[in-house]
């Protein structure tokens, strides 16, 4: 199989290279900005260049393509809506009437953020979408502009992506808590939100797996378990030997931003599983492979 990844710059999609390769998947990862240090072929790419996008996709006849480029900065999203707009949702528009054209599948990785969050159980993949922000809102436009230019896209919502980068560096929040244990700082982490954590490592496998598969359809794609950031904190000290009483409990209202967040947005994986027929990993598992990367 030969995938197209763009946005292999990130965390996700860089995952989603480095795994194909392991795997003997021959990729073609695009980056906008950071050229990935990944032993496949890259090329510069801005998703909102379309001519740029085809000339690609006509030289590398890719079977998939599986779009992560996206602006994924919440608040920066808030204080840039139009570009937000172009990038997040117009562009994947763009890019899937291409893959149309060519008769190749496409992907769209979208998020947890086009659900309001106010609902007690998981969200399903049909259950009804409610963003809060301009983040949440121009990703979910990037989902319908694909429905519309593709006949059979899948589209793949995670929730709270972390991971390891290239040089296996922790990535994400993991990063972020860890940075202040090391530096023996006080963490206030939320107790009041709910989430299905999403190794990147873990999706990146999963979502190789669906792009070897034709009829396209909406999926989550995160860990089995809905824990809050507080708890994540708590195992994330534990499993790395660090101490416990540094981290404090905290409430998302302490915060003040730019973009409103959802307080609830835990995935329901019941539908990836039965597609696969394989178990979505546990929290616990994930957060113990990523330790064993990053060590």
């Amino acid at each position: 199989m030969q995938v197209l990844v763009t946005g292999a710059g990130g965390l996700l999609g860089g995952a989603i290279a480095r795994v194909a390769r392991a795997v003997d998947i021959s990729v073609l990862a695009t980056y906008h900005t950071r050229r990935p240090e990944i032993a496949v072929t890259c090329e510069q790419l801005d998703i909102t260049e379309t001519d740029q996008f085809e000339s690609l996709v006509r030289a590398y006849e890719p079977e998939t393509v599986i779009n992560c480029a996206a602006m994924t900065d919440v608040d920066g999203c808030e204080e840039h809506p139009e570009q937000a707009r172009a990038v997040n949702g117009d562009a994947p528009g763009e890019l899937a009437q291409v893959a149309a054209r060519h008769d190749i599948g496409f992907m769209q990785i979208s998020t947890d953020y086009v659900f309001s969050g106010e609902q007690e159980r998981r969200y399903e993949p049909d259950d009804k979408t409610a963003p809060k922000q301009v983040y949440g809102r121009s990703k979910f436009r990037g989902e319908e502009t694909v429905r519309a230019a593709h006949p059979s896209p899948w589209i793949v919502r995670l929730s709270f992506v972390y991971g390891r980068t290239e040089h296996n560096e922790p990535a994400g929040f993991p990063a972020w808590v860890l940075d202040r244990l090391e530096r023996a700082e006080s963490t206030p982490l939320f107790t009041d939100q709910y989430i299905t954590p999403t190794r990147a490592e873990s999706a990146a496998q999963t979502i190789l797996k669906l792009a070897g598969k034709q009829a396209g359809e909406t999926v989550h794609i995160a860990a089995r378990d809905c824990i809050t950031p507080y708890e994540f904190g708590m195992r994330l000290a534990e499993f790395t030997e660090h101490p416990t009483e540094l981290l404090e409990e905290g409430s998302m209202a302490d915060i003040d931003r730019a973009a409103a967040r959802p307080k609830k947005t835990c995935l329901s994986v019941d539908r990836i599983e039965s597609i696969l027929g394989d178990e979505q990993p546990t929290f616990e598992a994930d957060l113990r492979a990523f330790v064993h990367a990053i060590r």
